[in-house]
């Protein structure tokens, strides 16, 4: 690894936290980071080895060190975004903001129950700190200084909130590299998301890679990016363009599939192509692809049959708010995901015991590394602190143990999905307190533990597509393929995110102070900051109702286990999902014919697969069509197309963002929004 790499790296890792909001919010294009296949980063690298590497002739960018650049860059990947900064402030001061314009939580005093240090301090000027935040500081065209934000009000939450995470974040690190050799070495995950990227790297002694210099590459790339661009100029002049659909109605259909659509499938009838998704299919199994297409299609029907029995698996249960309420859905996703958690155990028992017994000090095998065994030590160790730093916030140790363990279940399972299957934009929304709500009931809970769990889960698995371990496990493999150091790779990651957080925070908190709620946002500026609250109050007024409000509020420790009333439907939905896991697995190994895979119910029911549904049936059948009539020679042939069509629609969701960078420069407007992924 060489110092300019590291430098670099470490300079992406800067530039990608300090502009992204600026771009998602401001400019308000295609998300810079949004899922876990940037394009921002990955457009980079296209632009810089097509246009820029060449012309430094022997000053040339090796692959190995544009492996590294893009590692560091990408584990900071999870901190502008959905990952942490798009909610993080917004989550902590808004809620001061809703207790004053909504009654109901006035009377119920419902903010004053929560820890007060860990939002920011009102005391000395609500008005700056709380007013500022929501109508911005700034005065007509002008813009603040950095010293009018009011940062004195933010150090105490800060200082709690920012070194919880830190500690998840680096233990994650940890788990990625002891994870690492059992996936890519024992099992063979095909990692491909990091095939992708492999194949843009320049070979050894050559500036450029020779995928661009093949033709086919380049038709695949122009076709795409010319359509795009097209839309995009149509977004400037409709008067005098004809936009190219990417998306197709079919919603007349849905009138003969009442059952599909009673679950949930109206969406399915009008589906959108992306050409990343379906490039993505050629480079992992068919029956993965089939599974991805058909799964929300499953799901659906299954939903919408138990719809004619009056069970709704979609609907809330308890709590008023559906993305953080109870609800089966989450509950079968939450059972399939302990299901594949425990099937991976199994599948790699031999391999994790040996690194156990050289973490501990034993004697182990030679396949446990030292980097493997030191990644063990230090994800064990972090862990444990991460679950003190839990009890400091305000929970039981027992609650801190199970919020943990699910953590831990939820970003193991999550990132095996995206390095068996290239499932880049993945949002299970599993969250701990939610789970735990389930299983112990909230008569053992109380609403004010209830709302501190949930407010934790805002902070740290609000928004999970694009989180820090699927990151690390394809940036890893990278590592590995352009034959760096794995260990090192781990250590200096933690360093990105260190300096991710110390650019991207501050520069978050200046542009929110500056322009308030001119770029405020539905999701992150008004249903995060009230989710939570609004489910506490909903809890809090049904014990209330049942006599049960103080008695809950007084059970700690052991005694909620000895008094848990788990929620009924939801354990059973637990049980069928990892049921359903298992079932799937063995069969899968059973009968090669198997058609489908397991991982249908880690995804069949989350949030934006269905957007997918019907690019990941065409890319399968266009990938049946070929092997079955060109045979493996004509997939090899069209390999390089196949690459093409990707690179240029993440091409096509860059340039937007540098066309709109330069005329909101220029003119001082807002430009016109361009989506080419999901927002």
């Amino acid at each position: 690894m060489t110092l300019r790499a590291i430098l670099l790296g470490f300079m992406g890792a800067a530039t990608v936290c300090g502009v992204s909001f600026f771009n998602d919010r401001i400019l308000r294009q295609t998300y810079l980071v949004g899922n876990n296949m940037p394009v921002s980063v990955y457009g980079a690298l296209i632009l810089f080895v097509v246009l820029i590497n060449p012309r430094l002739k022997k000053h040339a960018l090796k692959g190995a060190e544009l492996a590294v650049i893009m590692t560091l860059t990408l584990a900071a990947c999870c901190i502008p975004g959905s990952g942490l900064l798009r909610t993080f402030t917004s989550s902590l001061i808004l809620p001061n903001h809703y207790s004053k314009t909504n009654p109901g939580w006035r009377q119920q005093q419902i903010v004053e129950t929560l820890p007060q240090r860990l939002m920011p301090d009102l005391s000395k000027n609500e008005e700056e700190v709380l007013g500022g935040f929501v109508q911005g500081l700034s005065e007509g065209g002008g813009h603040i200084s950095p010293a009018q934000v009011p940062w004195s009000a933010w150090v105490t939450p800060i200082l709690i909130w920012i070194p919880l995470i830190l500690t998840l974040w680096i233990g994650l690190i940890a788990l990625s590299v002891l994870i690492h050799k059992q996936w890519s070495e024992h099992e063979h995950l095909p990692y491909p998301v990091t095939t992708f990227a492999n194949f843009l790297l320049p070979e050894e002694g050559d500036a450029v890679t020779p995928l661009f210099r093949n033709r086919l590459f380049w038709i695949g790339a122009m076709a795409v990016l010319f359509l795009y661009m097209n839309n995009y100029a149509y977004c400037w002049f409709p008067k005098y363009l004809i936009e190219i659909p990417t998306r197709f109605s079919f919603a007349p259909l849905g009138q003969f599939f009442p059952t599909i659509t009673k679950g949930g499938g109206w969406g399915l009838f009008s589906p959108s192509f992306y050409f990343v998704v379906i490039g993505m299919c050629f480079f992992i199994p068919s029956d993965l692809a089939l599974t991805f297409g058909l799964g929300p299609w499953l799901w659906a029907l299954v939903a919408g049959l138990f719809v004619n029995y009056g069970i709704n698996l979609n609907n809330v249960l308890e709590g008023s708010y559906y993305y953080t309420g109870l609800k089966p859905r989450s509950f079968i996703l939450f059972g399939a995901n302990i299901g594949l958690f425990a099937a991976l155990l199994y599948s790699g028992r031999h391999y994790y015991l040996q690194v156990f017994r050289r973490a501990i000090g034993l004697k182990g095998s030679d396949e446990a590394d030292a980097a493997s065994a030191w990644s063990c030590r230090a994800f064990l160790g972090l862990m444990v602190l991460f679950t003190v730093q839990l009890c400091l916030i305000g929970l039981d140790w027992q609650l801190a143990v199970m919020y943990t363990a699910v953590l831990v279940i939820f970003y193991v399972v999550m990132t095996r999905i995206i390095a068996e299957s290239g499932l880049f934009h993945l949002q299970s929304n599993i969250f701990p307190c939610v789970m735990i709500w389930g299983f112990l009931g909230a008569q053992v809970l109380g609403p004010k533990t209830l709302l501190l769990m949930q407010v934790i889960s805002m902070v740290l698995v609000i928004d999970p597509r694009e989180s820090l371990m699927p990151f690390m496990a394809n940036s890893l493999k990278l590592i590995e393929l352009q034959r760096q150091s794995i260990g090192k790779a781990g250590l200096l990651c933690v360093g990105a995110v260190l300096i991710g957080i110390i650019v991207g925070l501050p520069v978050t908190l200046y542009i929110q102070y500056d322009q308030g709620n001119a770029i405020w946002e539905s999701w992150a500026e008004q249903a995060v900051p009230t989710m939570q609250f609004d489910n506490a109050i909903a809890v809090k007024r049904k014990l209330d109702a049942q006599g049960m409000l103080e008695q809950s509020e007084q059970v700690t420790g052991w005694a909620r286990f000895r008094h848990m009333s788990p929620n009924g439907p939801c354990m059973w939905s637990v049980v069928a999902g990892c049921a359903l896991v298992l079932l799937f697995t063995a069969c899968r190994l059973r009968f090669p014919w198997w058609p489908l895979h397991p991982l249908l119910f880690v995804t069949w029911c989350t949030t934006h697969i269905a957007a997918f549904a019907g690019s990941f049936l065409m890319g399968w059948f266009l990938k049946v069509v070929v092997l079955k009539y060109g045979g493996n020679a004509t997939y090899n042939r069209l390999r390089p197309l196949v690459l093409g069509v990707m690179a240029g629609e993440i091409l096509a969701a860059v340039i937007p963002s540098i066309v709109g960078a330069i005329y909101y420069f220029v003119t001082g407007q807002q430009p016109k929004p361009f989506f080419v992924l999901l927002g």
